[in-house]
Order: C-alpha cells, then sequence, then structure tokens
C-alpha cells in the first residue's frame, strides 16, 4: 500500500511537471476568474435565459480539460482540475482575509465607502457560492473529462483527426457544461435564492448551449495545441512514468 501511495505521488508530481506551464496558468487563473465573474448577473432581456458573466471565461477552463484529457488521458485531466481548485480555493482564503484587513480601496475616494464595503463583500463572496461553484467543478470536470474520453474511443480509425477531436470536445462539454451550471444551480440557487427545479434546468440548458457555442468557436485552437503537443513529444517523461510503472505491475 505504501509502494502504491509513493508511486502515485510520483506520477502526479511528473505529470506537473510535464504539463505546459502557459496551459496549466491559463487553466488555473480561469477557474479562479469565472468563480469570481459568477458574482455579476448578465442583464439579458429574456426571462427564461439567466447567465453570469462567468460565462466569459468558463470556455477556456473547458478547453483547457480537453485539451489535457486529448493528451494526457481523462485521470491525469482530472487531477491537473482537482489541483486548480484547490489553488482556487486557496486564493479564495487569500480574498477573504485581504477583505478582513481595515483598509480602504481605490475606489473609495471617487465612490465613498459604500464602494468600500461593496468590495470587500464581493472578493469576500459567500460560503455557499464557494461550496457550490467548487462542487459543481468538480463533478463537471469528472464528467467531462470521461465522457471526452469515451466518445473519442468511437473513432479508433482516425483518433487525431478534428473530426475526431471536435465531437469528443463538443458532446463532453455539453454535458459537462450542464452538469456544472445544473449541481451549482442546485446547490446556490434553488437553497439560497429560492429558485424552482424548473428554473435550475433551464438555466443549466440555456447556459450549457451558450458556453458550448463559445467553446465551438474556439475548438480550432484546441485542436492546433494538440497536434503541436504531439509533435514536440510534450509530456514524454510523464508517458515513461507510466509506461514504466505498468511494465512493473506485470513483472
Amino acid at each position: 500500500m505504501k509502494q502504491k501511495i509513493l508511486g502515485a505521488l510520483r506520477e502526479y508530481k511528473t505529470l506537473l511537471s510535464s504539463v505546459p506551464p502557459l496551459c496549466f496558468a491559463l487553466f488555473i487563473l480561469s477557474v479562479f476568474a469565472m468563480n469570481l465573474l459568477a458574482n455579476k448577473s448578465l442583464d439579458i432581456p429574456l426571462d427564461w435565459l439567466a447567465l453570469d458573466c462567468g460565462i466569459i471565461v468558463s470556455w477556456v477552463a473547458f478547453l483547457c480539460m480537453d485539451v489535457l484529457t486529448k493528451h494526457f488521458g481523462a485521470k491525469a485531466a482530472t487531477q491537473i482540475s482537482i489541483t486548480a481548485i484547490v489553488v482556487n480555493l486557496a486564493v479564495c482564503l487569500i480574498m477573504f482575509v485581504a477583505s478582513e484587513i481595515p483598509g480602504t480601496w481605490g475606489a473609495f475616494f471617487d465612490f465613498g465607502q459604500a464602494a468600500n464595503d461593496s468590495l470587500d463583500q464581493t472578493i469576500r463572496g459567500s460560503w455557499y457560492v464557494v461550496l457550490g461553484s467548487t462542487a459543481a467543478f468538480v463533478i463537471s470536470a469528472f464528467v467531462n473529462n470521461f465522457t471526452n474520453l469515451w466518445v473519442g474511443k468511437a473513432f479508433s480509425k482516425n483518433p487525431d483527426g478534428f473530426a475526431a477531436y471536435a465531437c469528443r470536445t463538443y458532446v463532453s462539454t455539453a454535458i459537462g457544461q450542464f452538469v456544472d451550471n445544473l449541481v451549482f444551480a442546485l446547490i446556490v440557487s434553488h437553497f439560497f435564492f429560492g429558485w424552482t427545479i424548473v428554473q435550475c434546468l433551464t438555466c443549466a440548458a440555456t447556459g450549457m448551449i451558450a458556453e458550448l457555442v463559445v467553446e465551438a468557436v474556439f475548438s480550432g485552437i484546441g485542436y492546433k495545441i494538440c497536434l503541436n503537443w504531439k509533435e514536440r513529444g510534450v509530456g514524454k517523461a510523464y508517458f515513461d512514468f507510466k509506461k514504466t510503472a505498468e511494465n512493473g505491475d506485470k513483472i
């Protein structure tokens, strides 16, 4: 058991060092940004459509997960996703501490104490929002990554073609985004804001469509990144480690 734990830790460390830093940084930043921006709702002249500003960057997180799943596998992508949410929680804690420290924001000099209090409240966040967003992202990441993997298995003849990438990305993103929106709506909006189940389902569906359209526009970028990583042999140390571990288990 001890050897398995140590082996898993070494594999995880190798994975962290194998993921391109820019992708890792964008992923973590997008996870934090979409949770922060979720505090602001979008004013849309449609009663049945409820969206927040998190949609501006949420597609980046799912695009990163799709690229990571395609190149490193669903397990590795899920581990990176959990790492991102842990970092997000750590930053949320830092933001909470900052909001509790007596001081004055720059906006105070233009808008007074009300602006100062509002900014403190915004970066502090609410415990149930943090709980809801964390649970929603962890569950949706697992669903997105493994759905992406399973859909990809249907393209055994040309797994690296754009058709395969697009299909696995669109299907997994649609399901993953729906789950993300629904879990958050059920935990936060239903219990704390009084939304009905129908409203939660409607919000999840409409949000899924909007976010899927945005990511579909940039899917070509994700596909090119996957091709580039494969050509450059990105993650070789991680793949070699896994192969050595698998051969060791067989022996």
